[in-house]
């Protein structure tokens, strides 16, 4: 019986049972049972993601290169990838700019609320900010050099490398477009093999989705910060969701109704269990394995084009995380009394759109790319602490909008492209065999 509810069902299924389970685990004290029986199996869930997300991205970059052919296809892929990317987070950052102008959500906050938050994230804030210091006094060139690993088995045991692993596989697809074709053919064959390995691994893992957004939604709701912070900062966290409603449900539905023809509900409807994956683990990374299945069998983009541009847009493409950065940037500004001139907040703009695309180098990358934003527009950094309470459940919703705009971005690139099909849904027969 459970087979026959669609994915996306059994997931929201899940999500609802986790947020009561949290909320009465909560009322009746009983956090500590949740921590150690509940949550558990959310990061099960969250490091079956995390295991076949670098064996994908391997597998099908390796593939998706070698099947080009030749080098100018590459080229042609990457480049237009690339100018997407940084256009739609253009187009975030502006988004959240002009809301948070707007609304001024800094504005009326009470100074013993600021002063309360400030002490209880002090030092958490002091961690975030030496981290970034750190990676800006490497040098306008380390980024470059952040991107060759010295050790590529090194590299794929850290998710926070996922750049080098993205560029070993790069260099192997091509190698194997420059060398002639009935040598190659052996090594394609076995990633074509690995490739059918992996999504098959991926369709078994989804299978425990509903179980793991439960487990991870009732352990958030019993580790929230308390009511009162909350409320001090409701009008920051909806100018926030604004932006990032608009982007989910209008930006990226209107490019693709504009570019390929496809209506709104064909696409937020082949995208949602993906969008409720990345809302449950906030990690575009971990959802990379489901986002690739939907793109490709519900959106219709040749697995060239998916294999290609989701990886590097999991990695670089961070539109809902730019978006962020703008609006707490001159939400801090408004606690602490500042005034933010035109040459400021451009500056925002231009230092949230560029850092964003090297965010996922960066550990604990959204508030720590954050910290060179505000440096940036000359605010102080130790405002970051101002929004420590409700970033983890913002952290979720921006990874939707992550996740939304590089199914978008895949979608454009292959009606470009001419490799936009019809989708190709697998039954559940097929997944998962009687």
């Amino acid at each position: 019986m459970l087979k026959k509810i669609p994915l996306h069902w059994q997931i929201l299924a899940g999500m609802v049972a986790g947020l009561l389970l949290g909320f009465i685990a909560d009322r009746l004290g009983a956090q500590q049972f949740v921590k150690h029986w509940v949550k558990p199996f959310g990061t099960i869930f969250m490091n079956l993601l995390k295991m076949i997300a670098v064996p994908l991205i391997i597998v099908s970059l390796v593939k998706g290169v070698a099947d080009l052919k030749d080098l100018s296809r590459l080229s042609q892929m990457g480049g237009q990838s690339l100018v997407l990317y940084l256009i739609t987070t253009a187009v975030a950052v502006v988004i959240g700019l002009g809301i948070v102008n707007l609304v001024k959500p800094g504005a009326g906050v009470r100074p013993a609320t600021r002063e309360k938050l400030l002490g209880a994230y002090a030092d958490e804030a002091k961690g975030r900010i030496a981290a970034a210091k750190s990676e800006q006094d490497k040098g306008p060139l380390q980024p470059l050099v952040d991107i060759v690993p010295d050790n590529v088995f090194a590299a794929t045991t850290d998710n926070r490398r996922m750049l080098q692993v993205i560029f070993f596989a790069l260099l192997v697809g091509i190698g194997l477009i420059l060398i002639a074709e009935e040598q190659a053919k052996p090594v394609k064959d076995v990633f074509d093999g690995l490739n059918e390995v992996i999504l098959k691994l991926v369709d078994l893992v989804m299978l425990a989705a509903p179980v793991g957004v439960l487990a991870l939604l009732a352990a958030l709701m019993t580790e929230a910060p308390s009511a009162d912070i909350l409320l001090s900062l409701v009008w920051y966290a909806l100018c926030v969701l604004a932006g990032l409603v608009l982007l989910i449900f209008a930006f990226y539905p209107a490019l693709v109704w504009l570019f390929t023809g496809k209506s709104y509900r064909f696409f937020l409807r082949g995208i949602l269990p993906a969008q409720l994956v990345a809302f449950s683990t906030s990690s575009s990374a971990a959802t990379l394995p489901v986002t690739m299945e939907r793109v490709q069998e519900h959106l219709g983009v040749h697995e060239e084009v998916a294999g290609f541009v989701l990886p590097i847009g999991a990695t670089m493409n961070m539109d809902g995380t730019a978006l962020y950065q703008g609006v707490a940037a001159v939400f801090i500004a408004q606690v602490l009394g500042l005034t933010l001139d035109l040459g400021a907040q451009l500056s925002i703009l231009l230092t949230a759109t560029l850092a964003s695309i090297g965010a996922a180098a960066v550990p604990s990358a959204g508030l720590i790319v954050l910290v060179i934003v505000l440096g940036a527009a000359g605010i102080p950094q130790e405002g970051l602490a101002l929004i420590f309470a409700v970033d983890r459940p913002l952290d979720m919703c921006r990874t939707v909008a992550n996740v939304t705009s590089d199914a978008c971005v895949a979608m454009l690139v292959a009606q470009n492209l001419d490799l936009l099909g019809e989708p190709h849904e697998r039954r559940l027969d097929d997944v998962y065999p009687r």
